[in-house]
């Protein structure tokens, strides 16, 4: 028997459709209901690819015991954090003051009254192991409090609430050029040392440290790092370690070991939009690494193949499960993307299977409960053999050839994966919504690699998405989030706004003798300024005042996680959207931001490595004004707080006109003479 949930668009919440619980999505019905039965409330939020959610969802809220009692001393309330960030930003805070770390699935009890966390926490299993309490434990143990310990209760929450509260008002600072190149550099070194390598924990991509650490690598400065090996070897890692499938193309999500070998194998659409950017930008500095190349060919590949619907939209995710057999009650982590010894004897000839043991780390144990992922030894070429290997492996898992298979089907649930016939592996299911968000993010890593690679396809694919969201995600004049099956939904968050305009503004660069884009980003900042902007703190709100009402604190995110903070991207936009206009409204506007995360940036810039990067923009932006020649020239260099415009007359007998914030230096009169205004440009900072 269904519950509520099965009406839902998310894929992760009809997961949760045939559990015994008796699920709400999260409604104003719900909230009523709590409110008016005085039950506290069960918010549990996680997202589809997720593990651990995964987990819980087949033992604990399949667990009839579980769900008996729950009904009845609880309202239950899914939410997919995919769909509502905002929600999920609020108690992911909550969760974090309350127990020290985060993460998903994120389990929290609400005081129905205001909405306000009373106790959190993540992943509870059945029966107490982990050194977890059982869940049921948990549930009789919350209602006994919320009944008997009213006062205690009281204060817990108010303490709770101050906390968020304060944390939405951060205090303002003054700023001088001076203290701003200090502050620069204190970030650069701050996101180096994050990504210098370590030996202890788990490797995740970290992308907006890693590019903040590269965009410091252009300075003269004295530091502690080594800037460019350290940024270098990020990217090694990620080329040639195990998060990357090096079969078929892509990225997961980060791996469980300090040596970059076992992923987390679920597949998310940011992480590869990022690190595709990251690597183009890497190339673009002169580490002309084969590996980085051919990560990205293949990662669009996948891309094109996988992930692509035929509208021309970017799907959101793959799980990190699948089944190995259609009679398989569970599926299995990391099934589709790893290789028994035995499997590869019988697949590859002894020649390729020797030299797949030279430049990959195989063996006949494997690194992974007896399966071997391929992780590579060494940076360079692949031989044409270990090529050919590959391409036989790739055979196996899709049993066609890459050249061959131009579409991969994606199976939408475990019903579609298990059903469908395959000839060759059965796929993780992949969860086809479309998310503005991360479309932009991978808009912008195929914008780059277009601008240094010059291969067609990437910016078509790029322009392709890119339309899909100018054509389809405004209702009513206003910009929306998600898109299930050509169906717009959920109002535009500051992260949609933020990147997507960032995507825009790529594509302009791209694109310099047309303005198509440049017009689309500046419409959809204007829609941003009036229903996001904090004209009292300065910077952006997660979410517009018309859809804050259920919301508890409105809250300005500041800090990177897996994906880039909206209001450093924000930021930066408005700094490239005064040299694209010559209009310092943007500029005022990006100096309110700074000023607004001044004392975050100054406190904890360990937190927030994107609003350095807008610091960079803000304090070396450059506006080049030349020819069409001339820019396809200079796109493919390392420029990164360089803007491109199309001139259609300069001054006589010059090559280029070049601009350092609001003033020109002399018109350059050889190619010569404008690069080296260029380097000084971006140096000035």
């Amino acid at each position: 028997m269904t519950n509520r949930l099965a009406k839902a668009k998310s894929l992760y919440l009809r997961k949760h459709a045939e559990n015994p619980i008796d699920w709400w999505p999260w409604c104003d019905e719900a909230l009523t209901t709590a409110k008016a039965e005085n039950k506290p409330i069960f918010l549990s939020i996680g997202y589809s690819s997720c593990h651990w959610c995964t987990v819980m969802e087949g033992e604990a809220f399949s667990d009839l015991g579980i769900a008996e009692y729950m009904n009845a001393n609880f309202i239950p309330i899914k939410v997919d954090r995919e769909e509502r960030p905002d929600i999920d930003s609020i108690y992911m805070q909550a969760l974090q003051m309350m127990s020290g770390q985060g993460g998903w699935p994120l389990n929290a009890f609400l005081s129905p009254d205001d909405l306000v966390p009373f106790y959190a926490g993540t992943y509870f299993p059945v029966e107490p192991r982990y050194g977890r309490p059982g869940f049921l434990q948990v549930l009789h143990a919350i209602r006994r409090y919320y009944d008997t310990e009213k006062q205690d209760l009281r204060d817990r929450k108010a303490v709770i609430l101050e906390s968020l509260l304060t944390s939405a008002v951060l205090e303002q600072q003054g700023t001088t050029p001076t203290q701003d190149n200090e502050l620069l550099q204190k970030g650069w070194e701050t996101s180096t040392g994050i990504i210098t390598p370590n030996q202890h924990g788990n490797s995740f991509p970290m992308i907006p440290y890693a590019e903040l650490a590269l965009r410091g690598t252009r300075f003269d400065v004295t530091s502690r790092y080594d800037g460019k090996q350290i940024s270098t070897q990020r990217g090694l890692d990620l080329a040639l370690g195990g998060i990357y499938d090096h079969v078929g193309g892509g990225f997961h999500r980060y791996t469980v070991d300090p040596t970059w070998t076992v992923p987390h194998f679920e597949k998310m659409l940011y992480d590869n939009g990022q690190i595709v950017e990251y690597l183009a930008n890497l190339w673009s500095t002169g580490i002309e690494e084969p590996a980085f190349k051919r990560a990205i060919a293949l990662t669009v590949e996948w891309l094109k193949r996988e992930m692509t619907s035929p509208e021309g939209y970017f799907y959101a995710a793959q799980d990190a499960d699948s089944f190995t057999t259609p009679a398989e009650a569970e599926p299995e982590e990391g099934a589709f993307y790893v290789w028994t010894f035995s499997e590869l004897e019988q697949l590859l000839s002894a020649e390729e299977l020797t030299q797949l043991q030279q430049q990959f780390t195989v063996t006949a144990n494997g690194n992974f409960d007896g399966h071997n992922v391929l992780q590579r030894r060494r940076s360079g070429e692949l031989s044409e053999t270990v090529e050919t290997a590959l391409k036989k492996l790739f055979v196996a898992r899709y049993s066609t050839t890459p050249e061959s298979l131009a579409t991969f089907p994606p199976a939408r649930n475990n019903q579609e994966a298990k059903s469908h016939h395959w000839s060759g592996r059965i796929p993780a299911v992949t969860d086809t919504k479309m998310i503005v968000a991360w479309n932009s993010l991978m808009i912008s890593g195929l914008a780059r690699a277009y601008a240094v690679f010059r291969e067609p396809m990437y910016l078509q694919l790029a322009t392709t998405a890119a339309d899909f969201i100018l054509d389809h995600q405004f209702v009513d004049g206003r910009f929306h989030r998600l898109n299930y099956e050509n169906q717009p939904t959920v109002l535009a968050q500051s992260e949609d706004y933020a990147f997507f305009i960032k995507a825009l503004l790529d594509l302009q660069n791209c694109s310099p003798e047309q303005n198509k884009w440049l017009e689309r980003a500046i419409a959809l900042q204007a829609e941003f300024d009036e229903y996001l902007w904090s004209v009292e703190l300065g910077g952006y709100f997660n979410a517009s005042i018309d859809a804050s009402q259920d919301l508890i604190v409105r809250e300005r995110s500041y800090a990177d996680n897996a994906t880039p903070s909206a209001n450093g991207v924000a930021i930066a936009n408005l700094v490239r959207l005064a040299l694209f206009t010559d209009n310092l409204h943007y500029l005022d506007l990006a100096e309110q931001g700074l000023k607004a995360f001044r004392s975050v940036m100054s406190n904890h810039p360990q937190a927030c490595p994107s609003l350095f990067t807008a610091l960079d923009w803000y304090r070396n932006s450059t506006l080049i004004r030349t020819t069409t020649e001339q820019i396809h020239s200079l796109m493919s260099q390392y420029l990164p707080s360089i803007v491109f415009a199309f001139a259609s007359k300069l001054p006589e007998n010059s090559v280029a006109l070049v601009c350092q914030g609001l003033k020109c230096l002399p018109a350059a009169e050889s190619v010569e003479q404008m690069l080296q205004q260029i380097r000084q440009s971006q140096m000035r900072g």
